[in-house]
């Protein structure tokens, strides 16, 4: 997807196929998309689909080199010239031992504000719509609490460009929708872009309230792109798989959910197709060895009977 009128997308991939290790299959296989400034994208998919990948690459975590492949934020090569104004938030910052230390919110987010510096008035938005208390102790606080203080640190500076790793997860319905519209607005107001994922554990759960956020939607799976960006709301005329596009509901911003149900269906036919071939196997397996080693293990020093 490109955008003919705006010749310098702020997202730019080209032919990039990346591998975890070198003999590894590709996590990612020939990936081409171009987003432009100010558009706010969701990519759909299965776990696994690599939209993770994606976002970290994006974000200059991984290091990619496959001969031929062009990631580029803003018009600069994101490992070679790393382009200042673009933020990454995703879900190991939690995991972090230095963000579940006893120190204060407020002293945290002054440590983090003057190495990157920040507009005090957006800080005090922030700190309103996500509902932190300055007050709070890191190693005290619950895990949704402590993602609130993740995201108001990230957003205190303006970003051009923003990665959204499912960091909206933890957060209840009423600050997610109230951080959503935030984001919406900062977005049409500055022309700022937004790249995020979404994922399938609880799918009513992710994908409600979002009807109204993205401008494009696009469909991962297996490190691929089944449906690359298109515009959202979708039409009738709207380039999607022929299969995929007499099923979906069109022009409804509230379907959002029905369409990314949709394609986490065909993603799982799509599995079990190749389960029959031998490939990519989940769940019970009726050729399976039964009771496993674990279980003869355990059963042996059973003493409850």
């Amino acid at each position: 997807m490109s955008n003919p009128s705006n010749p310098r997308p702020d997202i730019s991939v080209k032919q990039l196929t990346y591998s975890h290790t070198p003999d590894a299959p590709p996590s990612l296989r020939n990936i081409s998309i171009h987003l432009p400034p100010g558009s706010r994208t969701i990519l759909c998919g299965a776990n696994g689909a690599g939209k993770s990948t994606l976002l970290q690459i994006l974000a200059g975590k991984r290091l990619v080199t496959a001969e031929g492949a062009d990631v580029r934020i803003k018009g600069k090569d994101v490992f070679r010239d790393s382009p200042p104004g673009v933020t990454f938030l995703g879900t190991e910052w939690a995991l972090n031992s230095a963000v579940r230390s006893d120190i204060e919110v407020s002293h945290f987010l002054d440590s983090v504000g003057a190495v990157n510096g920040y507009n005090t008035e957006r800080r005090d938005h922030l700190l309103d719509i996500l509902d932190v208390d300055l007050s709070w102790r890191m190693h005290q606080i619950s895990d949704g609490e402590r993602r609130r203080v993740q995201l108001c640190m990230g957003l205190m500076a303006a970003w051009d460009v923003l990665l959204l790793d499912e960091v909206t997860v933890d957060l209840d319905v009423l600050v997610r929708d109230d951080l959503l519209t935030f984001l919406k607005k900062d977005s049409i107001a500055r022309g700022a872009t937004i790249l995020c994922k979404n994922s399938p554990p609880d799918a009513t759960h992710i994908f409600d309230g979002l009807g109204n956020f993205p401008t494009y939607i696009a469909h991962m799976r297996f490190g691929e792109f089944v449906t690359e960006p298109i515009p959202w709301p979708l039409t009738s005329s709207s380039s999607v798989p022929a299969e995929t596009a007499a099923t979906l509901p069109y022009a409804a911003p509230s379907s959002l959910y029905r369409v990314a149900l949709q394609w986490l269906t065909e993603d799982r036919e799509y599995r079990r197709e190749l389960e029959k071939q031998g490939k990519k196997t989940r769940g019970a397996r009726n050729n399976a060895l039964v009771p496993s080693d674990s279980e003869t293990f355990y059963k042996k020093y059973d003493y409850s009977h």
